[in-house]
């Protein structure tokens, strides 16, 4: 977690601050998106394959290789501007996508760890105190975020920028330090659980693992499909947030950084009372309740006549969806054995970040023609359907 904590601080200062800095350097709406669109491909690639490694050699070694990308990434963006340079250093860096601390592409190897290091009744708790902890640094970060607005009167306009770079590159040192003091320890099973697989590990046969791990797939794929519709509705909005309120208002970084460090701090509570809100309506009943109202908020989103409104809808908005990642971790990784938990975790990353790849580019051709509300008529219904896919999906597994 102090990792996450770490990682998360360059994260949400790049989150605000990166769309505006490229727009800064003359890139258009459409360059913008689509940049964002190959970095966010090229992690649902490498999460295509992390994921089931993890599973095999540990999560540790992936997680230290992250930091060491990030490290050389955040250098290069520090040390030029040059659009060949700066696009590889943002593709490989995942500059301004915001992860709320996880690791990117490697977000499925942290999940897997962390729940194979504690007992499966407690995974509601860690995955929110988690979740809760890399959107307090995504706050930090936004704070830093209006650096660049207090030294527009003393550097030239894209030099205020580079310095949040360092930001990145300082972070990952500290996040290198944490990871490598942490053990990859695996939580021993309650002894009538252990008792379990021990009986079913002996008595199956090989006809039955089968049918179990295929029974596994299918939930898991189903899972995917219904997931994917949350992920390209994320993609139209989330990425390119920062650049709306900009286009939109005519804000620069010093009041969209101040706006979004409220609305991180704002989830990072919001996760930690979701945890209350799970005994009482079930981690299914929260989720669905807390992402109901966001929708809402969402809609109403790009009809607020002025800024503050805008920023109070996107606060209210951004505490009730981030909210809710605890327990849709932890739902997730309950779907399989403890053998498949990085698979699980692959599935999940790779459904959302695969079609929210898209989102960007059709965002960027929307705001290059002017056209600021559609993208979020498109993620309402996008994530409409998944939230009514989403609450039938778990109450069959429940039957």
């Amino acid at each position: 977690m102090a990792a996450r904590m770490a990682r998360s601080v360059g994260q949400g200062a790049l989150v605000v601050d990166f769309a505006l800095y490229l727009h800064v350097l003359h890139w258009s709406a459409i360059r913008i998106g689509g940049l964002y669109t190959l970095s966010l491909l090229l992690g649902a690639l490498t999460t295509l394959i992390v994921g089931p490694l993890s599973d095999r050699f540990g999560a540790k070694r992936f997680l230290l290789g992250y930091e060491v990308v990030q490290l050389v990434a955040a250098g290069i963006a520090f040390g030029t501007a040059q659009p060949a340079w700066l696009a590889l250093a943002a593709i490989f860096g995942a500059f301004g996508r915001g992860a709320n601390g996880g690791a990117g592409p490697f977000a499925p190897a942290e999940q897997a760890w962390m729940s194979r290091s504690a007992a499966q009744h407690q995974w509601s708790r860690v995955f929110h105190l988690n979740t809760s902890v890399g959107l307090a640094g995504m706050g930090a970060g936004a704070l830093l975020a209006t650096i660049p607005g207090l030294l527009q009167g003393i550097l030239p306009g894209p030099e205020a920028y580079r310095s949040l770079f360092m930001v990145v590159l300082l972070g990952s040192i500290a996040c290198l330090y944490f990871l490598r003091r942490a053990e990859e320890v695996y939580w021993p099973t309650d002894a009538s659980s252990e008792k379990g697989e021990v009986v079913t590990a002996a008595t199956q046969s090989v006809a039955t693992k089968a049918e179990v791990s295929a029974k596994s797939g299918k939930i898991l794929l189903h899972f995917a499909a219904i997931n994917a519709l949350n992920g390209l509705g994320i993609g139209m909005v989330g990425p390119l947030m920062a650049y709306w309120f900009h286009l939109r208002f005519g804000v620069g970084p010093t009041a969209i950084g101040a706006a979004m460090a409220l609305a991180f701090f704002s989830a990072a509570i919001m996760s930690l009372l979701g945890l209350r809100l799970t005994q009482r309506f079930g981690m299914v009943g929260t989720v669905t309740r807390m992402r109901l109202l966001g929708l809402i908020l969402l809609l109403a989103l790009p009809f607020a006549p002025v800024f503050w409104l805008a920023m109070l809808l996107y606060i209210s908005r951004a505490a009730l969806n981030q909210g809710s990642i605890g327990s849709r971790q932890a739902l997730f990784l309950g779907l399989v054995g403890k053998d498949k938990r990085g698979l699980a975790a692959t599935v999940n990353s790779l459904s959302l970040q695969a079609p929210r790849s898209i989102g960007p580019s059709i965002a960027g051709l929307f705001f290059e023609a002017e056209m600021l509300t559609t993208p979020f008529l498109l993620a309402v219904a996008l994530q409409g359907a998944y939230l009514i896919m989403f609450r039938r999906f778990f109450r069959q597994q429940h039957q």
